[in-house]
């Protein structure tokens, strides 16, 4: 990582931190709409145990706690994780729910094949360099099963935010104090190398309202299948 990338990471991590302290449970209890989805691509794929990163305060890893599954969340907000846990025994699913505070940036702190699903919430288009994204997929296929799922969602190109602000390059702009990495198209295709591309289904969510795609991909059951 560059002296300007380490920068941008240390000073969002701060800005996500001093977010959740002032805005606890700040996206509210209900689960998103790719999470819900994503819960029924696991439950059909026979998955038992999810690994959520960017979990945040954890409104998508209770609704996966709640539909059965075993949870791992990860999020670089410590504060974010504590009010997940805090629901999480409110909710009584503090069993199923295990949480660790990880910078995608560095490895996944998982063994190999050792999850049989991924939920990744508008992670992947945090402030990460397009080598930093390739890095953490190439981790999450080391850690999935054969056959594991992952579904991600990003803001991409077409949103109404992307070019407006502070440009980092690398299709990353600031607004607002959030850096978002905007995915050209071109960028869902290279990372599905190697995998099953399933689904890119094109969304809307809040009130800009931001745009995204929701991509499901899936790791063949046999290595170079």
């Amino acid at each position: 990582m560059t002296d300007d990338g380490r920068d941008l990471a240390e000073t969002q991590r701060a800005h996500w931190q001093s977010t959740y302290t002032a805005h606890p449970g700040m996206y509210g209890e209900e689960p998103s709409a790719p999470a819900v989805h994503a819960a029924a691509v696991f439950h059909a794929a026979g998955a038992r145990e999810v690994l959520e990163l960017g979990a945040g305060h954890g409104r998508d890893a209770l609704h996966f706690a709640h539909e059965g599954f075993t949870v791992q969340a990860t999020d670089f907000s410590a504060t974010g994780l504590e009010q997940l846990r805090t629901a999480a025994r409110r909710k009584g699913v503090d069993g199923r729910v295990t949480t660790s505070v990880h910078d995608v940036r560095d490895p996944l702190p998982l063994p190999d094949a050792s999850v049989d699903a991924v939920f990744a919430h508008m992670l992947l288009c945090m402030a990460l360099s397009t080598p930093e994204i390739q890095a953490l997929v190439g981790e999450i296929a080391r850690v999935l099963r054969p056959g594991g799922t992952f579904v991600y969602t990003v803001r991409h190109t077409g949103d109404t935010h992307y070019g407006v602000g502070t440009s980092h390059g690398d299709d990353i702009f600031e607004h607002g104090g959030f850096a978002v990495h905007f995915f050209p198209r071109a960028l869902v295709d290279t990372l599905a190398q190697g995998w099953i591309l399933n689904e890119v289904h094109a969304f809307e969510e809040g009130d800009l309202p931001r745009r995204l795609w929701r991509v499901t991909q899936t790791l063949p059951q046999t290595p170079g299948a």
